[in-house]
Order: structure tokens, then sequence, then C-alpha cells
């Protein structure tokens, strides 16, 4: 068995050295490698050993799996996608079902893990994960334990953070696939739908939308008919446009209210959407009598390298978790308001979801092209962000609310240079 490997009791070693523990938990996404990365090394400046536990936080407890992390071991991964620790959406640890929905952990589970951290002699445990990570990694605190929390979701849905990382890797990759599709779609004269990911915010098929050039934009916040769709296929035809590019997120609902699923619910896992875009692609086909093909991109997105800017904002939460580490400030996460790296309390990061809005810029500038969300708007597309300019100005706070700004510490082994901004 690997020297950096182990299962069931700990290591006497690791025992006596003050250590720091990480986990990846839900879904992967590139930047995962630059965020254990960026805290080993810290880390280690700081004289914290480091562990790595496996399979998310199901490598705490019944066995204890781990792998200890040295700058040695972590050498390399920057630019790899996945995470080396291994993740899991699922198991004994589903802190929330569905939308703002908390389902309390086993008490006995949560005291295991007390006794995990313990027994190891964690100074923190870093927890990399989405808004249902986070929901656990809140409950670790509630009892005591000593935790830190790393936003990931690639859907870029956490209000606390005004960037996760994994969100501009995605983009990339649905981007490119728009690209693609304009190509075929041109030659052909079809009507290319492509389904991305996205289960209560539309942000990457609306960034992607727009940077790619799409002509129709359906989003989980927007409601939208069939005929304001099919007029937006009608009036690009009399232009002599023969094809038409439709981005939706999986999880956009229909004209109905009703959400596409692949799977229901089950007991350890939430509702599995997907399909919307198969939706569209036959009633368009059947409304206008036009060819379609759906694309659904699905775990692409999640795979391959990530961007320079997932790299480097990886990198600084990874930095910036060990930093709340090792100045004692648990029960927070770090998060990204452009152009510093803050922290704000868990359950307030949890709390919210981040949104689409009608008037966000991206919205405005989309409408300002031409593009269609499928919805009735004002004829002037830039009336919606006139209107809530004065309310803006005056009512919308500098930072998120429980925000604390980094103040360096004198006493760190930190180049003052590699600090945010």
């Amino acid at each position: 068995m690997s020297d950096h490997k182990r299962f069931g009791p700990a290591d006497p070693e690791d025992l006596v050295q003050s250590n720091i523990g990480i986990l990846t938990s839900g879904g992967d996404c590139p930047g995962l490698n630059a965020v254990i990365r960026g805290a080993v090394r810290s880390a280690e400046r700081l004289g914290y050993g480091c562990i790595g536990f496996l399979h998310g936080y199901e490598g705490l407890v019944d066995p204890i799996q781990y792998r200890k992390l040295t700058s040695e071991n972590v050498s390399g991964i920057l630019m790899t996608g996945g995470t080396i620790l291994g993740s899991t959406n699922q198991g004994r640890f589903c802190a929330v079902k569905g939308e703002n929905t908390r389902v309390d952990l086993d008490p006995n589970l949560l005291q295991a893990v007390k006794q995990s951290v313990a027994q190891l002699n964690l100074a923190g445990l870093i927890c990399v994960g989405g808004d249902g990570s986070l929901a656990v990694a809140q409950q670790f605190f509630e009892v005591g334990i000593p935790v830190v929390g790393v936003p990931k979701t690639i859907d870029n849905d956490l209000s606390a953070t005004a960037f996760t990382f994994g969100f501009d890797s995605a983009v990339a990759c649905a981007t490119e696939a728009i690209d693609r599709l304009h190509t075929t779609g041109a030659s052909h004269g079809r009507v290319m739908i492509l389904e991305v990911m996205g289960r209560h915010a539309g942000w990457i098929a609306l960034h992607a939308g727009v940077a790619g050039g799409a002509d129709v934009i359906l989003l989980p916040e927007i409601r939208w008919t069939w005929d304001n769709i099919a007029q937006q296929i009608e009036t690009r035809r009399a232009a002599g446009k023969n094809f038409t590019i439709i981005v939706v997120a999986e999880g956009t609902h229909l004209p109905d209210g009703e959400h596409v699923v692949r799977e229901r619910r089950q007991e350890d896992r939430q509702t599995r959407l997907g399909g919307i875009g198969n939706v569209v692609a036959y009633e368009l086909s059947a409304r206008l009598g036009v060819e379609t093909r759906s694309t659904v991109l699905g775990h692409l997105q999640r795979g391959g390298m990530p961007t320079a800017f997932d790299r480097l904002l990886a990198t600084q939460f990874g930095v910036h978790a060990t930093r709340l580490v090792h100045q004692g400030l648990l029960g927070r996460m770090v998060c990204y308001q452009p152009h510093e790296i803050l922290d704000v309390s868990i359950q307030d990061a949890v709390g919210q979801l981040n949104r689409v809005t009608l008037n966000n810029a991206t919205v405005v500038t989309a409408r300002g092209l031409g593009i269609s969300f499928g919805d009735l708007h004002p004829t002037d597309p830039f009336d919606a962000i006139i209107q809530s300019s004065a309310q803006t100005t005056a009512d919308t706070p500098t930072s998120f609310p429980g925000v604390i700004p980094f103040i360096p510490d004198l006493d760190m082994p930190f180049d003052s240079t590699f600090i945010a901004e």
C-alpha cells in the first residue's frame, strides 16, 4: 500500500503534528487540484502537516480514509482537472435535498467525525464544495468541528462570491460547443439546441450564449413561451438567416412551469435534471416544420484542464482557506469580490442562491444584441437597467453583508505581493 495512503487507525506521526485537513465534495470541476495545491503549499510554510480525506466526507469515518499531502506529491497538479482526493455527491452526508431544504445529519455520524478530527489533531478542516457540501460543513461547525469552506460550483450560484472556480472553464467549454454548432447548423439550415448545466441558475447558458453568439437563451430565471421562440426563428428566416442557435440551461422550466427530469429524487441525492434540450427540439420541429438537433453537453463541462482564471482563483482560495485556519477564523468561507479575496460565514453563504436577474448587465447586453430569452420585453433593451439604476445606486451595499475583508498578518510568511489586490 502507498506510503501516502492510510485506512483505519491514524498513523502515530499524524497524532503529534498540528494538521490541516482538506476534502473535495460534490460534483467535480476544473480547479479542485489547484485548491489542494494552494492549501498544502501555504500550510507547509506555516508549519502544518496536511491530510487529504478521500471520497469527500465519506473518508472521515468508518473507516477513516486519507492520504498525507506534501508539496512533493501535489507538484504538477495545478493544471489537471478532477481531484486527486476523489469526490462524491451521495452517501451518508447528504444535507440538502432540493432547493433550500436542509436535512439534519445523524448526530452519531457528526460525533464520529468530531472524534476523527480530534484523533488526527486537525487545527481545521477545509471543505471544498457547493451549496450542499457547505451545508454539511455548517452542521459540522454547529457541533464544534473546526471547518473552513471553499466555494466550488460550475453553476456559479452562491450569492456570497462573485465567481466560483470551475465556472469559467465550463463557460469556455460551452462556448466552444456553440462555435462548432454554428458551422454545422449553417451548413444544413437547422435549429441547433445546446443543453448546458445550471440547476437553479442560468449563468453558464447566459455567459456562453452571449460569448458564442447564440440567438435564443433559455434560463431558469426567465419565463418564456413557445410562440416567442418561434417568432425569433421566423424573424431570422425573414432576414435570410437559415439557422438558429438556442442555448438552454438544464434547470429551465417549460412554459407550463414543469421541469424535465432524468431521474426523480432518491434518498441520498437530488433529482437529476436533463432532457429539456430534446423537448425544445421536438416541439419546435412540430410547430414550425424545421429540422432540429439537440446536443447535451453534460459532463464535458466538468472535465479537462482549468482555465487560467480558474487556476488563479482556486489557488487563491486554497491559500486563503489556510489563512483562515491559521488565524482561527472558523465556520467561514472564502469568497471573491473583485478584486479581493474575503470571507463570509458559511451559514450566510449557503442561505441564498445567486440567480440571474432581468437587469443583469449580461442580460441587458444580450437584449441589446437582439438575443431572445423567449419572453416579452420592452422594445428598448436598456429599459430594465435604466429603471433600476436609481435604486441600485441608493440601496445596494458595496459588499456582501457579513463579508470580512482580509487584513494581512505581518507574522505570516506570505509575500505581500501575493496577497489579493
